[in-house]
């Protein structure tokens, strides 16, 4: 981040705000998260949308609305990135198992191999570094990350009276 830019947070900050090492690592890890998913995107010739798309439908299949919903567009947004990757082998269109008047969204093995292709060695190293913590650091770990979900949700359901947290984590 610019110096200026560093100040001008800085000066916006809540009294009594302590910008600790955690907090300033958290800052750095979004910033890098954010410049990685362009980086892998732009590596494997997807826009960052149908990349993110990619990693939600590689936990679950999705109806098109609801993977709307996920990545925060319209569903004729969300159709045209389905059109896209379906395009490229990346996902298939399948009648909802229950529902056959529903549409879900399921990644083929490309598009699985796609994502996790560019990202197998940051999951390698994560991997190596999680299991060098012992379960009791491991716990604060996930309950300091589980924290700043719940910051997340308060900034993005803030707008949205009434409306139920975002997915699962």
């Amino acid at each position: 981040m610019a110096e200026g830019a560093e100040e001008s947070f800085d000066a916006a900050r809540a009294p009594g705000w302590d910008q600790t090492g955690s907090l300033l690592a958290l800052r750095q890890v979004l910033a890098e998260s954010a410049r990685m998913g362009n980086v892998v995107a732009r590596r494997a010739g997807l826009s960052h949308r149908e990349l993110t798309a990619l990693e939600h439908l590689s936990r679950e299949p999705l109806g098109p609305a609801e993977l709307a919903r996920r990545l925060d567009v319209t569903t004729a947004a969300a159709t045209g990135i389905v059109d896209r990757l379906a395009e490229r082998g990346h996902v298939e269109r399948h009648a909802h198992a229950e529902d056959r008047r529903r549409t879900e969204v399921r990644v083929t093995d490309s598009g699985r191999g796609e994502a996790v292709g560019h990202l197998m060695p940051m999951f390698v190293a994560l991997d190596r570094l999680d299991r060098s913590f012992s379960a009791d650091e491991r716990a604060v770990v996930e309950r300091y990350l589980r924290g700043v979900l719940e910051a997340f949700d308060a900034v993005i359901t803030a707008d949205q009276p009434g409306s139920p947290p975002g997915p699962p984590r």
